[in-house]
């Protein structure tokens, strides 16, 4: 082999061979810059415990070395609970291609020297709560290849920079849930995802036209966006989802705002929006993607257009708080894999219509507060999967239909606010999972079951505002149920809705969280049963405005999370428990207009209700804290205690209360043996009261 060629030969082995020798002072530097960060921060979880000579680089967390020059081209922390400043000596990283600092606590401004990193081709600062001020000019003109840039979910302020609309190189951006003003303008990059929602950004939307072919996602939401929607939004072929909510876009949606059928949702809520919703939201209705459909809070008029009704892939659709009027369109049940109907607070007339009954994979069903007559339809048993009912707030009569306790997922019934009449069938013991009932507002009767109290989950049932007869259940009390413990701050019942790439929306129904029971206006009689003391975690209990009589039950102190109280318009007897003089959380009060007698129990905590006990003349109020003293302790006979003691220091002498209560006994028995009236009706003959 001629010598030349051996010295190329030889050279090739050893350039592109060999493993690369790199530079000792390069590695080292990196090496020595994370160090330094690992020192300059919070890491209470030791995230960073890997990082040490104890440990060759290559094995740090979140490290990663370029193969080919050994320096430290990658730094991922998400999600390591790190906290302080961003610290400077990061700028060292030279040759960093990806720095990702997302769901931390980190606090402050970006550091200035970031701007040195001009290989960098995504910054993640996101979720980090506490990193504010201006987003810096510098930022958009730093790299000249940075593509995704992600600041969102901090407390960011001030105006977009303009260089972040003039970068060329930008693909992703997310600015939201910061607290950014000014205009959205033009990008001069061709944008597959932005998203600036939850901001306070003002003006019009854009077009967006140099994403016109590649945009997928668009969220724009809860901004101070004015003015209408833009037609030319029409043209982003590949828009996947729009969120265009909770701004101030007014006027009608043009009939030439025809997305593409690549669209998966489409959220144009709370808004202004007024006039006719468009039969043509998409080009061709029987090929579209779309999965969710939102236009509720707004002021749409007119019918809903049967063309939504060939949405075959919809599984959620909600039209509420409009003033849509009309029917609901009998082709309703074409959408057999809708998941959640939100049609509530409309102007809505006709009946439920049986065509509910093909969405058949329906979960949640809201109609209430609208105009619909009509009873309600046996065939709803086919949605045995559904978990909300909402029809409150109708002119919907009839009965409870028995079919109905088919729908055996059921978690929230609200038949409120209607004319349903008749008794409540054992055949709502099959709704197992219920958490609440509200069938408040009727013209239902009959007596209350024994059951009714006994739902394993249940948390709020409110039957007040009916015919209601007879005693509250005595027996039966599941004190294992969520009356008896329910701590959750939010209450939701949600319905998930399946996106692309395996991706998943949360969609849910709110709960009121208030754990309680509501059976006042109704007309039962009889003792407040001591079962109810039972529910530990009752915050709310309302038996006003029905005729109990009897004492009030001992042993509310126990009920330590009791805000409200009210036992008021009955003909309750005997004196105020003490025990109520202790729950320290309670808010309201009220025992008006009753037969109870004796003082008020003393203390600052009754104090602060001075209407609550109104309409008792027999009760106390004042000035009597000689008698509170002489008053048998609750559960006490009394024999040594109101009369007995020391004589002279009580109300009445034992020798005067004995002549005294002889005297009234004979006089009282003659006067009532010697007038055949009173006799008759002493001595007639009783029969047991059901």
């Amino acid at each position: 082999m001629p010598p030349s060629l051996c010295l190329i030969v030889s050279f090739f082995i050893l350039f592109f061979i060999s493993p690369p020798c790199f530079s000792d002072s390069l590695f080292t530097s990196d090496q020595q810059a994370l160090i330094s960060f690992k020192s300059q921060i919070d890491d209470p979880k030791l995230s960073l415990s890997s990082w040490g000579s104890h440990n060759p680089v290559t094995n740090w967390t979140g490290v990663s070395i370029s193969n080919r020059t050994g320096r430290v081209v990658v730094l991922n922390l998400a999600g390591r609970s790190l906290f302080g400043p961003i610290p400077t000596v990061l700028c060292n990283l030279s040759s960093l291609q990806m720095l990702i600092l997302s769901s931390n606590s980190f606090v402050g401004p970006i550091p200035q020297c970031l701007a040195q990193l001009r290989l960098l081709r995504t910054l993640d600062l996101s979720k980090n709560a506490r990193l504010q001020g201006p987003i810096p000019t510098w930022i958009g003109n730093f790299s000249a290849v940075l593509s995704k840039l992600d600041l969102s979910y901090n407390a960011f302020l001030g105006e977009i920079p303009y260089t972040i609309f003039q970068m060329s190189s930008l693909i992703y951006l997310d600015l939201s849930n910061n607290q950014l003003v000014g205009n959205i303008q033009e990008f001069k990059s061709s944008l597959n995802y932005l998203n600036l929602g939850l901001n306070q950004l003002d003006g019009s939307v854009p077009c967006f036209s140099q994403s016109v072919k590649f945009l997928s996602f668009l969220n724009l939401a809860a901004n101070a966006l004015s003015g209408g929607i833009p037609t030319c939004i029409s043209s982003l072929k590949l828009l996947k989802e729009l969120n265009l909510s909770s701004n101030g876009l007014q006027y009608r949606i043009s009939p030439r705002f025809i997305l593409s059928n690549r669209v998966e949702i489409l959220d144009l809520s709370s808004n202004r929006l007024c006039g006719p919703i468009p039969g043509s939201l998409v080009q061709n209705p029987d090929n579209s993607q779309l999965i969710l459909l939102d236009l509720s809070r707004n002021q749409l008029t007119g019918e809903i257009p049967f063309e939504l009704t060939n949405l075959r892939n919809l599984q959620a659709l909600s039209l509420s708080n409009n003033k849509i009027s009309g029917e609901i369109p009998p082709s309703i049940g074409n959408l057999t894999y809708l998941q959640l109907l939100d049609l509530s607070f409309n102007l809505l007339t006709g009946s439920v219509v049986v065509g509910l009954a093909g969405c058949f994979q329906l979960s949640h069903l809201n109609l209430g507060h609208n105009l619909l007559t009509g009873e309600i339809r046996p065939e709803l048993d086919a949605l045995d999967g559904l978990r909300v009912l909402d029809l409150s707030s109708n002119q919907i009569w009839g009965e409870i239909p028995l079919p109905l306790a088919g729908c055996k997922s059921l978690e929230v019934v609200d038949l409120s606010g209607n004319n349903l009449t008749g008794e409540l069938s054992g055949a709502i013991l099959k709704w197992q999972n219920l958490r609440a009932i509200s069938l408040a507002g009727n013209r239902l009767s009959g007596i209350l079951p024994d059951w009714i109290f006994s739902f394993e989950n249940l948390q709020w049932i409110d039957l007040s505002n009916n015919n209601f007869s007879g005693f509250i259940p005595d027996g039966n009390f599941n004190v294992s149920l969520k009356l008896n413990g329910f701590t959750g701050s939010v209450n939701v019942v949600t319905v998930s809705v399946d996106l692309a790439k395996g991706r998943r929306l949360d969609l849910g129904y709110s709960i009121d969280p208030v754990v309680g029971i509501d059976i006042s206006h109704n007309e039962l009689r009889g003792a407040i049963p001591t079962g109810l003391l039972g529910f530990k975690g009752l915050e709310y209990l309302n038996l006003s405005y029905n005729h109990l009589d009897g004492q009030i039950p001992v042993g509310f102190d126990k009920m330590a999370r009791l805000r409200k109280l009210d036992f008021s318009h009955n003909g309750l007897t005997g004196q105020v428990p003490h025990g109520l003089s202790e729950i320290k959380g309670l808010e309201v009060l009220d025992l008006s207009y009753n037969s109870l007698s004796g003082p008020v129990p003393q203390g600052d905590q009754l104090r602060r209700f001075p209407g609550a006990f109104a309409g008792n003349p027999r009760l106390c109020l004042a000035g009597c804290a000689a008698a509170e003293a002489k008053l048998p302790e609750e559960g006490d006979t009394g024999v040594g205690g109101h009369f007995g003691g020391n004589e002279g220091k009580g109300f009445l002498s034992v020798g005067a209360f004995w002549i005294s209560a002889v005297t009234s006994f004979y006089v009282s028995l003659v006067t009532l043996l010697c007038s055949s009236k009173a006799r008759g009706y002493i001595f007639r003959s009783t029969r047991p009261e059901f």
